[in-house]
């Protein structure tokens, strides 16, 4: 049975649905693997500028599959550690994603879907849309999703919903910075297309260069390195064909080539 959806509505834009709708799109080894390879198989075209990621069904993603718990329920310490590894990996390959990821919350997000959250760029969410890191209550914790988590959430509001798996609705992720907008839910699709269109007008190459400056950046100390780093990084981007172009076309008053190709 297919567990994931791919639509492409024009070819700058791919959509990737969880598509297990009558198990709350949870996890389980086959759902880990598709994305893994969904979105190593979507970065390679050149064209494509934008990923949607959603949920079919009323959550987005309930955390871990029951079947797939009661499997690893029977594992040994190496079977865990590799079957952890492998969830590891897909969250990797979408936080490193190259291309902008804008994550569509329609319904709950639970435990190993709160870090998928945390691995996309933009965050909407629908109002009532309900949060938990919910492992604690099973006596486990929020290791292979953790590093993702905490840099979206913040470490301080991490402590807290990490230690007391408690819910916490889309209004105070947006509060806590997690979910960058919260709206109701008949008005979710319309402001995505919104994101969307505004990501897909811009430079491409300018896009990719900008979501790697914001992770190369963060924590880093703003000593000469980093300066020197940045004033090569314009430097770059301002001799590339993009950039020229980007100038020319605002000097001139025109749209610029990557609206109109």
């Amino acid at each position: 049975m297919p567990t994931l959806e791919i639509r492409r509505p024009t070819p700058f834009v791919a959509e990737v649905w969880l598509d297990r709708p009558e198990v709350r799109n949870a996890f389980n080894s086959e759902l880990i693997a598709g994305l893994q390879q969904a979105f190593r198989e979507l970065v390679a075209d050149e064209r494509l500028r934008v990923i949607v990621l959603g949920g079919r069904g009323k959550a987005f993603c309930a955390g871990a599959d029951l079947n797939w718990m009661r499997a690893m329920a029977g594992y040994d310490w190496e079977q865990n550690r590799a079957d952890a590894q492998a969830l590891a990996d897909m969250l990797w390959t979408l936080h490193d994603c190259p291309l902008p990821v804008v994550g569509r919350v329609h319904g709950d997000c639970y435990a190993g879907g709160v870090g998928l959250a945390a691995c996309c760029d933009v965050l909407l969410a629908a109002e009532g849309v309900q949060f938990c890191l919910s492992e604690a209550r099973l006596g486990l914790l929020p290791a292979t999703i953790g590093p993702y988590v905490v840099r979206a959430l913040g470490e301080q509001a991490a402590r807290r919903y990490f230690l007391t798996a408690e819910r916490f609705d889309a209004r105070t992720a947006q509060a806590l910075g997690f979910v960058h907008e919260c709206v109701p839910a008949q008005e979710l699709d319309a402001r995505l297309a919104q994101i969307v269109d505004a990501l897909v007008a811009n430079g491409p190459q300018a896009v990719r260069a900008c979501k790697r400056l914001v992770k190369d950046l963060a924590a880093r100390p703003i000593d000469a390195a980093l300066r020197e780093d940045t004033a090569r990084r314009i430097a770059d981007i301002r001799a590339s064909a993009e950039g020229r172009e980007g100038v020319r076309s605002f000097l001139e008053k025109r749209e610029p080539a990557w609206k109109t190709n």
